[in-house]
């Protein structure tokens, strides 16, 4: 008999594999992420993991381009797709005479990023995506629920207090128009990007080396220093008197937005106008957004996105401004697991596992039925062990509840319910197992 060549099992840098105690805690955090989205009334939709090169790449360019993953089946040019926003875009032109506006989906499902693997960084990873796309136009109000729901969504992840920090890009682009230096607009907010990182004098002298005059530098940091209260900072900007069409239209929009974040009821606590954020920039053209755990800053937002005036531009001559956010699900698991954020105790999703002692087995199929039909998880162990190796099963799952069923409980009609807990075990009824574990 020919010997079996083994390989060594092993998974390829940058990708996620988790135990099963952490994957029901990843799907936990994800059946909250699309159960809120839902809530808002937002459409599950599915898109293809492979697309046609041509079309996915349409849009694509420099680092982008580079980093996604191509192949060759037949004559056919193919990619995997990178992020759910250009198939989101394709599939709104493609179905544009189906589709009801504002059209308002959701989309959970993996992308791939041939990028350097690293901590926290992966080439496989989900992300869990809303957008509001209109038809010609959309609502302003529609950039005030976005920090609703993500208001909702991290109350009820419950990893701690967090803020939404929001911008509306108009009002950078009024800045720099007002200054005159609108041409240096984009190197200028990737050095002010840096703010956190590298200190406002580090910013200065950066900005320096970009010719961008003293008394401008001076103007970019008063703009940067404003402070107070979400209305003081809106009082402030309004204080400027800029002449800037645009700066006005922007305050006007960030203003709106604010009024009715406060009519969703999200926390004054849990958001914040912050005139640092960017996002973007070659994207995103209004509301921008950032999400960060407060005291853990340092792994970055946790939830982004924006208002953008032409989704699929690239497949259609149809203007189809939108507004939406991202949320990078296995890098943010992987950095709160890290962090020691996440309990991951639960290691079965089963609430109850049935031991037949010798006997038995149709009545374990039969409550079984009975527990599943009442919404109650349960498993049933078949395997023909000893009676050590039946209750080590549940004790190494962590089950907190074992149904033994012997002579005894044949012959009465009844099971011996036992918490695998306390410990504590008696012979009841299959009413009173339901009013015990329901």
């Amino acid at each position: 008999m020919e010997e079996i060549k083994r390989v060594e099992p092993r998974t390829l840098s940058g990708f996620m594999e988790l135990l099963p105690q952490d994957q029901i805690k990843f799907n936990e955090m994800l059946n909250i992420i699309k159960s809120t989205y839902e809530l808002y009334g937002f459409l599950p939709q599915e898109t293809p993991i492979i697309e046609s090169s041509e079309v996915l790449l349409a849009k694509a360019g420099g680092e982008t381009e580079k980093q996604i993953y191509s192949f060759k089946k037949g004559d056919k040019d193919l990619s995997l797709r990178f992020d759910l926003t250009v198939p989101l875009a394709k599939y709104v032109a493609a179905y544009y005479n189906e589709l009801t506006f504002p059209y308002r989906r959701y989309q959970v499902g993996k992308v791939f990023r041939g990028e350097r693997a690293q901590k926290g960084r992966y080439r496989e990873f989900y992300q869990c995506d809303i957008d509001i796309i209109g038809d010609g136009k959309l609502s302003i109000i529609n950039d005030a629920e976005i920090p609703s729901i993500i208001y909702t969504i991290f109350k009820k992840l419950n990893f701690g207090p967090f803020i939404i920090k929001i911008n509306n890009r108009k009002i950078l682009n009024g800045l720099f128009d007002e200054l005159n230096i609108a041409d240096k607009m984009k190197d200028i907010l990737i050095v002010i990007d840096k703010l956190e990182k590298i200190g406002m004098e580090a910013v200065k002298e950066e900005l320096a080396k970009l010719e961008v005059s003293k008394e401008n530098i001076e103007k970019i940091e008063s703009f940067i220093k404003i402070d107070g209260t979400t209305d003081e900072k809106l009082a402030k900007l309004q204080a400027l008197n800029f002449e800037s069409e645009i700066f006005k239209q922007g305050l006007a929009e960030l203003t709106e937005v604010i009024k009715y974040v406060r009519l969703f009821k999200v926390e004054e606590e849990n958001f914040m106008i912050d005139l640092t954020i960017a996002r973007g920039l070659d994207y995103y053209t209004g509301t921008v957004y950032e999400t960060n755990l407060v005291g853990y800053e340092s792994i970055g937002s946790v939830c982004s996105g924006g208002r953008y005036e032409n989704l699929a531009g690239y497949y259609t001559k149809k203007d189809l401004p939108g507004v939406g956010i991202s949320i990078g699900l296995t890098r943010l698991f992987y950095n709160l697991k890290e962090l020691g954020l996440i309990n991951t105790e639960n290691k079965s999703i089963s609430k109850v596992d049935i031991i037949t002692m010798g006997v038995g087995l149709e009545n374990a199929v039969e409550i079984s039925n009975i527990l599943r039909e009442n919404n109650i998880s349960n498993e049933i162990y078949k395997e023909d062990s000893k009676v050590k190796a039946k209750f080590s099963y549940a004790n190494n799952l962590e089950i907190p509840y074992v149904i033994i069923i012997g002579e005894e409980e044949v012959e009465k009609n009844m099971y011996t319910l036992k918490n695998m807990i306390t410990g504590d075990q008696k012979l009841v009824s299959k009413d009173e197992i339901l009013k015990e574990l329901v």
